[in-house]
């Protein structure tokens, strides 16, 4: 999956960083799961987000199982957050969070331990490129916040 975002010898990820102002770095490993890190103003990361996003949704549009009722896919995407900042993002009772579940319509799930040797906690998003892009922007809100 994340071939779809780097392109031949980089272009697609190089273009994508001109085009949103975000630094978009990936991690260079062999292993089965790639860090793409984006970083820069809440408007870069959100564009960044909008291009990965749409990428990914046509890279997953190959694969019907995944598609729901309007024929998007649904694009799932695993985000890692400082657990200093997931109290917060679920808010008292799990307001927040349910409020960016219906302002976004994207499904956004907070794990309940830390990563292995990590302060952080993974955040799981599943739903059309446009979700999760909304649901980003909520998130980072929330952070800066």
């Amino acid at each position: 999956e994340v071939g779809s975002i780097i392109g031949k010898k980089g272009e697609i990820v190089k273009r994508f960083r001109e085009e949103s102002g975000a630094k978009i770095n990936i991690s260079d490993c062999s292993c089965p799961e790639r860090i793409v890190t984006v970083s820069g103003s809440r408007s870069a990361i959100y564009k960044a987000f909008t291009l990965i996003t749409k990428k990914f949704e046509e890279w997953c549009s190959q694969f019907q199982d995944n598609a729901n009722t309007q024929g998007k896919p649904q694009i799932p995407i695993r985000l890692i957050v400082p657990a200093s900042q997931c109290g917060s993002l679920i808010g008292k009772g799990g307001s927040k969070i349910k409020e960016i579940r219906e302002i976004t319509g994207c499904s956004i799930q907070v794990a309940s331990e830390m990563l292995p040797n990590s302060t952080e906690r993974a955040v799981t998003l599943s739903g059309s490129a446009e979700a999760i892009t909304q649901c980003i922007y909520h998130i980072c809100c929330v952070m800066l916040e």
